[in-house]
C-alpha cells in the first residue's frame, strides 16, 4: 500500500476528491475509486475495462511491454523447462511449488477423480453428431453441478478444494468424450497409469480395437501448451468466472460460464483463425500478396496469430513452444504438408519484414499452438476445448482466491446510460 493520493478535481464546481493510490508488488499503481460515486456522485467510463484493476490477485503477473509472465512469481519459461502441468496446477491452486510428497499426493487425487458419473455418458447421445465440440463442454461441464452435490458449499474450503480437483480432473475426460461423440467412437476411459496428459491422449486417440501407446513427443508438447495457457491473469473468460462466482453461483456453473466465454473467437479460438488464414492464403508463392495485404490498412485481411493485445514486445510463450512446434512437425507431422511449409515460410518472412517488426508483430503463442494440435491430429474444432482444459486450473485458483478474500462482493459494473429520456406510455391506437 501506499500513502500517496490522486486529486480529482471538477472543473465546473471546483470540488475536489482525494482518492487513495495502492501500489502492489509490481506492475502500474492503482487509484483507488471505490468511493467516487459517494463522494463525487460520478463514475467513470472504461469500456472493455482496459484500465481498471477489478480485484487483488496474487496468481499472475504479466508485463506486456517487457515480455514477462510469470505464475505466482515463477517465470513461465523456467515453468515450462522444468515443470509439468500437474505441478503447475497445484502451484496456481496453492501459491507455492509442492513437495515431492506434495506432488505425489495431489497427481494421485487428481487422477482418482478423472472418471465422470456413467449417467454423464448418456447426456452426449442427446447432442447431434456434428455438434460442435465447444457446444457441448459448456453443457456437460455445467451439468456436473446435478452430480456431485457433495461440494458444492462455496462457504466450506474443502468444498472449494474438492471441486477444483474435480474440474482439473474431469475436464479431459469430457474433452475426449465430446471428440469421440463428434467422430462416431466409442468413449475411453480414463487409465490411471499415465500422466494427466498422456492420459488425455489415450482417451482421444485409442480405440477398444487395439492397444494404443502415447508418443512421448506429443505428450511433452501437449504438456507443455498446457502449462502456457493455464492462465492469463484477468483475461475475459476469468473475469466471467470471478463475476459469476461473486453471485455465490455453484463451482461447475461458473467454470460452464468461463467455457463459454472462451468459446469467443477473440479469445480462444485464435489459433483456429491461424488456420483459417493460412489455409485463405493457400502456397507459399501468395505470401507476399498476403503481406501487402496485411500491411494495407484499406484491407481488411489481417495476419492472424502475429501480435498481441496485452503483450507489445515478443509473446514470452511463443519464444518457448516455437521449439517444441518444430520438433512435432519434423517427428510427428506430414512434412510434405504444403500447410505446415506455408507457415513456417509466413513466420520467416514476416519476422524478418520492417513492418511487422516496426509495430513488433511477432508470432504469438496462438500461432504455433495451432499448428502443433493440427500435426498432432487434433481438429481444429477442438482446439478452443484444449484451451479450456488448461485453463481451468487458473479458472478455479481465481475462483477460490475470491471466495478466500473476505472482502469479496458480488460484482456489479455500472453503465454510462444514453437512451431515451423519461416518457408517457400511449394506447396503440394513439400511436
Amino acid at each position: 500500500m501506499s500513502d500517496r493520493k490522486a486529486t480529482l478535481t471538477f472543473s465546473d464546481t471546483g470540488k475536489s476528491i482525494e482518492l487513495p493510490i495502492h501500489s502492489g508488488t509490481e506492475g502500474p499503481d492503482t487509484v483507488d475509486i471505490t468511493s467516487l460515486y459517494a463522494q463525487g456522485k460520478v463514475f467513470t467510463f472504461d469500456p472493455g475495462f482496459v484500465s481498471t484493476a477489478s480485484c487483488n490477485s496474487s496468481i499472475t503477473y504479466i508485463d506486456g511491454n517487457e515480455g514477462v509472465l510469470r505464475y505466482r512469481g515463477y517465470p513461465i519459461e523456467q515453468l515450462a523447462e522444468k515443470s509439468s502441468f500437474i505441478e503447475v496446477a497445484y502451484l496456481l491452486l496453492y501459491g507455492e511449488l509442492p513437495s515431492k510428497t506434495e506432488l505425489d499426493d495431489f497427481n494421485s487425487v487428481i487422477t482418482r477423480h478423472t472418471m465422470i458419473n456413467e449417467s454423464l455418458l448418456r447426456f452426449f447421445e442427446g447432442f447431434h453428431y456434428d455438434a460442435h465440440p465447444m457446444a457441448m463442454m459448456v453443457g456437460v461441464v455445467g451439468s456436473l453441478s446435478a452430480f456431485y452435490h457433495d461440494s458444492t458449499d462455496i462457504s466450506d474450503p474443502r468444498h472449494r478444494e474438492i471441486s477444483a480437483h474435480r474440474l482439473i480432473a474431469k475436464l479431459p475426460t469430457i474433452a475426449a468424450a465430446c471428440y469421440k461423440h463428434n467422430v462416431g467412437e466409442p468413449v475411453m476411459y480414463p487409465r490411471n497409469d499415465l500422466s494427466y496428459t498422456g492420459n488425455f491422449l489415450q482417451m482421444m486417440f485409442s480405440t477398444p480395437c487395439e492397444d494404443y501407446e502415447v508418443d512421448p513427443l506429443a505428450e511433452r508438447a501437449m504438456d507443455l501448451l498446457f502449462i502456457l495457457h493455464a492462465d492469463h491473469e484477468q483475461n475475459a473468460s476469468t473475469s466471467t468466472v470471478r463475476l459469476a462466482g461473486s453471485s455465490g453461483a455453484n463451482p461447475f456453473a461458473c467454470i460452464a460460464a468461463g467455457t463459454a466465454s472462451l468459446w469467443g473467437p477473440a479469445h480462444g479460438g485464435a489459433n483456429e483463425a491461424v488456420l483459417d488464414m493460412l489455409e485463405q492464403i493457400g502456397d507459399v508463392k501468395n505470401i507476399d500478396k498476403y503481406l501487402a495485404k496485411a500491411k494495407d490498412k484499406d484491407d481488411p485481411f489481417r495476419l492472424m496469430g502475429f501480435g498481441h493485445r496485452v503483450y507489445k514486445n515478443y509473446d514470452p510463450r511463443a519464444k518457448i513452444i516455437r521449439e517444441v512446434c518444430y520438433q512435432v512437425l519434423e517427428k510427428l507431422a506430414d512434412t510434405n504438408n504444403p500447410l505446415f511449409e506455408l507457415a513456417m515460410r509466413l513466420e520467416e518472412l514476416a519476422s524478418k519484414d520492417d513492418y511487422f517488426l516496426e509495430k513488433k508483430l511477432y508470432p504469438n503463442v496462438d500461432f504455433y499452438s495451432g499448428i502443433i494440435y493440427r500435426a498432432l491430429g487434433i481438429p481444429d474444432s477442438m482446439f478452443t476445448v484444449m484451451f479450456a482444459i488448461a485453463r481451468t486450473a487458473g479458472w478455479v485458483s481465481h475462483w477460490m482466491e475470491m471466495l478466500d478474500d473476505p472482502k469479496h462482493r458480488i460484482g456489479r459494473p455500472r453503465q454510462l446510460y444514453q437512451g431515451a429520456g423519461k416518457r408517457d406510455y400511449l394506447p396503440v391506437d394513439q400511436r
